[in-house]
Parts: structure tokens; C-alpha cells; sequence
């Protein structure tokens, strides 16, 4: 079945940042994304354990894009920034690829809160991240 993809969420998790992390959009809808970074040894410290600040920068792009997927397409911001990221490493992310779906939390005039969590192939939560985002 094909997904109609939504283009500035497309956009975002495609950006140069995206592509050379490798992200893949496997879902959207209003208030919810789910962002996949597959595994290879690029992205790792030591052996098969994938480096915090990959998983940092898939829960930052998956915040962003959750962010914009609840905007009016009639009337969009001209701008974003991410004000705030805090991530929870809860486990070791070991030679799998990762998901890492966004929600938002609450949705203000120009910030949004998003909750974000990142997931190996299995299921198992790897880490947890807030982040703040800020449209306009």
C-alpha cells in the first residue's frame, strides 16, 4: 500500500543531516512520525554499540518532524528550532536498526512539546527524549 507522504515532514527527515545518517520515514500522521535509522558500522563507538549523538540527532529529527506535522498547510511558519532536547539513554542500541517515533505532548501558539521514543528492531526502548520545538 503506498503513504502519502506529508512533504515538509518528508522534507526534514531527509535532510543532509538525514540522508548521511541514513533515516528512513516509515510513518506519519498529525502529532505522530516514526523515523527508522538503520544500523551500520558508521555509526557506532565501539564494536556494534551505536554512538549517543546518532541517536541524539534521530530523536532531535524526529521531534522536528512531529512538530511540523500538525501545521496548517494553509498558514505555515516560516521558520523552526528545536529550543530544547533532553534524552534518557535507558539501554545499550546494539547492531539493530532503530525507530524512533515522535508524539506531541501539547501543542501551544508557537511551542511544541514532544515526546519521543527510540526503539531497536525488537521493541526494546534504547532511549526516551522531551524536546521543545519553537514554529514562527
Amino acid at each position: 500500500m503506498a503513504v502519502t507522504l506529508d512533504p515538509v515532514v518528508h522534507r526534514i527527515s531527509m535532510s543532509p543531516l538525514g540522508r548521511l545518517l541514513g533515516f528512513e520515514l516509515v510513518e506519519w500522521a498529525p502529532e505522530r512520525v516514526v523515523l527508522r535509522m538503520p544500523f551500520r558500522d558508521e555509526i557506532t563507538t565501539v564494536g556494534d554499540l551505536v554512538h549517543g549523538g546518532a541517536i541524539s540527532a534521530l530523536a532531535d529529527t524526529a521531534a522536528t518532524a512531529v512538530a511540523w506535522s500538525g501545521v496548517d498547510p494553509a498558514s505555515p511558519p516560516q521558520r523552526g528550532t528545536t529550543v530544547t532536547l533532553a534524552v534518557d539513554f535507558m539501554a545499550g542500541a546494539r547492531g539493530r536498526d532503530l525507530l524512533a517515533e515522535g508524539t506531541v505532548a501539547r501543542r501551544g501558539k508557537t511551542l511544541c512539546f514532544c515526546n519521543v521514543a527510540v526503539r531497536n528492531s525488537e521493541g526494546e526502548l534504547v532511549a526516551q527524549a522531551r524536546a521543545v520545538y519553537k514554529l514562527g
